[in-house]
């Protein structure tokens, strides 16, 4: 008599399920026995961990190299397909963009300008305005800049006029929203000043040359290249001290009474797009208890005076109009 045939047991999707699951356990049991992620973690599962890692990674570079030009190719295709709509859209963004950028930087430009303009202002306790350049006209016969602000802010004709660097000028005629400022190296211009060194008076003059001349120093007195010229405050017009340039060049002949000094401003206008108009009447600018006074606000010489505190006002105004040759255009309201 023949035995039946007997068939293995299948094992059912259910007890795969439970033996998977419990081997799962068992293994999440051990990682978290080993440490887990932590940086202290090792043990059997940690080690094989690893040393799987490194056997898959040249594997896993490989197919990451290879898969860039898939990629490149595919982003080329992509670009080679969009629409011209899409594409004019994306390059309108990309304009705008850009043309965003260039402004924020202009106005970043702007700000640091005018910030050294307020630096100014206050460190010499000076009542003033800033004011933008509309126009410069300087040619050899007219040197003057307008610029936007007028009676509507406060300004006046005779008011003069700074940059960063030292003094540049004075209105000359101002409306309702500009005016105009005559500038130092205009031929019509004259401000009394005296070298810095040695307190020794004259008077600035420019020059069709647009260069600047200091005038009535006589033979005998010492005079330097690199001498440093400031506002002397004769004639009320200019606040005394502020710097106006330094001497370049020193020239006589035996014939001559005065010395031909040529004296190099520290204020270069055609690099300038704002000025600060000085809009009070201080008949002397002091730095303030904050600011240096061993330098300007450009890093050049002490604009204070060391003789200030020794002499009354009376006796600086009599002696400056008593070395002031008599007609000289020291400070005259409409020449700056």
């Amino acid at each position: 008599m023949a035995l039946p045939k007997q068939t293995p047991k299948r094992i059912t999707g259910g007890v795969l399920a439970i033996v998977l699951s419990f081997v799962s356990l068992g293994l999440i049991t051990l990682w978290s026995y080993e440490g887990g992620t932590g940086a202290e973690a090792n043990g059997f599962l940690h080690s094989a961990r690893s040393a799987l890692a490194t056997v898959i990674l040249p594997f896993d570079r490989a197919s990451s190299f290879l898969g860039q030009p898939v990629d490149a190719l595919g982003a080329a295709v992509g670009d080679a397909t969009a629409s011209d709509a899409t594409l004019s859209e994306l390059q309108a963004q990309n304009d705008a963009l850009s043309s965003m950028v260039m402004r924020l930087e202009e106005y970043r430009l702007e700000n640091e300008r005018l910030a050294e303009l307020l630096e100014l202002s206050d460190a010499y306790n000076l009542e003033s305005t800033a004011a933008h350049i509309l126009k410069k006209s300087i040619d050899s016969w007219n040197q003057t800049i307008t610029i936007d602000k007028g009676t509507e802010d406060g300004l006046a004709v005779g008011m003069p006029v700074m940059s960063p660097n030292g003094l540049i000028g004075q209105i000359e005629s101002v409306g309702r929203f500009t005016a105009q400022v005559r500038l130092l190296t205009d031929p019509n211009s004259g401000v009394a000043v005296f070298l810095q060194a040695n307190r020794s008076e004259g008077v600035l003059t420019g020059s069709i040359e647009r260069l600047l001349y200091l005038n009535y120093l006589s033979l005998d007195i010492d005079v330097v290249p690199g001498d440093v010229v400031v506002t002397s405050g004769a004639g009320g017009v200019y606040p005394k001290g502020i710097v106006i340039g330094e001497i370049t060049s020193v020239s006589s002949s035996p014939s001559d009474v005065y010395q031909t000094v040529v004296v190099k401003p520290t204020a270069r206008v055609k690099y300038y797009e704002e000025v600060l108009v000085l809009t009070g009447r201080q008949s002397e600018v002091t730095p303030s208890a904050a600011a240096s006074t061993t330098t300007t606000a450009t890093g050049g010489t002490d604009t204070s005076t060391t003789s200030a505190s020794d002499d009354s006002a009376a006796d600086e105004n009599a002696n400056e109009n008593s070395s002031a040759p008599s007609g000289t255009p020291a400070d005259t309201g409409g020449g700056e």
